[in-house]
């Protein structure tokens, strides 16, 4: 009997780690088909000029892009420590550190269901289970989506002029945030489809239980700092967008460059493609060029912005994700 249950649980760990790795690769080929796609834009644009422009960037200026970078995924993983302390989790600061930054390795998988690894992770590492631990996941994109949320609008209010209906995306942002960690609505949710289904009731109770732990994070000492350290995170990134422009010579004002990268993030999230994939760099493209901004420039930022933040961040979770399979002390 002991010999099966050790059977039991090795053939579950090797279902994990094939799952796991298969993502990594699901990943990597994501990424050759984002250099496929943006090597035939550039081909049918005039690659050339393309890139002139993208070698107009320095050595020192792209470590400067990735430093900025590097700030918003560290506020990032600082946040997530907060939502463990909100739920009691005992994970140190440098074991939540690790276990954010390794779920960015799945970053590009379908909806970033991949980054669900973290829970599996801080199951390991405290013995809560995961659909306890989830309302960390459902914290985190809330955050994001409510960082964005707030500096669109600020853009909007300063650069944008609510053009393209700015100030109700930014809203609708916003309100999906709020939604996705009110306890209220989310159990009335979860009643409601219950209800329609007439079956699962086991698994429906536990999701009423999870959801209602969200309660401790709508907490002034909660929801403050973690607003804070969204909206730095992604001002970092927003201004990195900034300067790479200057540093291709377009010239543009601060929050109407945040206001287009935030835009294009957004647009990207709501095509529901691994991690914005075309959807992010066609806004993107197209918002710099109703600026007037030239295609062969608008083309080079959007690259390397891209390459600087989201497979910056891919890159990271690569290399730190062996430190966060290895369970900590």
């Amino acid at each position: 009997m002991a010999g099966f249950q050790a059977a039991q649980i090795m053939l579950s760990r090797s279902m994990l780690f094939f799952k796991t790795h298969k993502d990594l690769l699901f990943g990597l080929g994501m990424l050759a088909l984002f250099l496929i796609g943006l090597g035939m834009i550039i081909a049918f644009t005039g690659w050339q000029e393309t890139w002139a422009s993208i070698t107009k960037l320095g050595w020192g200026q792209l470590g400067i892009l990735l430093a900025l970078s590097l700030g918003n995924y560290a506020l990032r993983a600082l946040r997530w420590h907060l939502f463990a302390n909100a739920l009691a989790l005992k994970t140190s600061l440098s074991r939540n550190a690790i276990i954010y930054l390794a779920g960015f390795a799945l970053t590009i998988t379908p909806g970033r269901v991949g980054e669900l690894v973290r829970l599996r992770w801080i199951k390991r590492e405290t013995g809560v289970g995961i659909l306890q631990s989830s309302p960390m996941m459902l914290g985190d994109r809330a955050a994001d989506l409510a960082g964005v949320a707030v500096l669109l609008l600020v853009a909007a209010l300063l650069a944008l002029g609510g053009a393209g209906g700015v100030y109700w995306v930014a809203g609708l942002a916003l309100l999906l945030a709020i939604l996705a960690t009110s306890p209220k609505f989310l159990t009335r949710l979860i009643t409601l489809a219950w209800k329609t289904l007439g079956r699962g009731a086991r698994l429906f109770a536990s999701l009423r239980r999870a959801v209602r732990q969200m309660a401790l994070f709508a907490t002034p000492k909660v929801v403050l700092p973690v607003l804070l350290l969204s909206a730095l995170g992604w001002l970092f990134e927003g201004y990195a967008f900034y300067l790479l422009l200057g540093w291709l010579g377009v010239a543009m004002g601060f929050w109407m460059a945040v206001g287009i990268f935030l835009f294009s993030m957004l647009g990207g999230g709501a095509t529901g493609l691994p991690g914005g994939l075309g959807g992010a760099e066609a806004v993107m493209v197209g918002l710099l060029s109703l600026q007037g901004v030239p295609l062969d420039a608008a083309l080079a930022a959007t690259i390397i912005i891209r390459i600087t933040t989201l497979w910056f961040a891919i890159l990271i979770g690569i290399i730190v994700f062996p430190l966060a399979e290895r369970k900590g002390a």
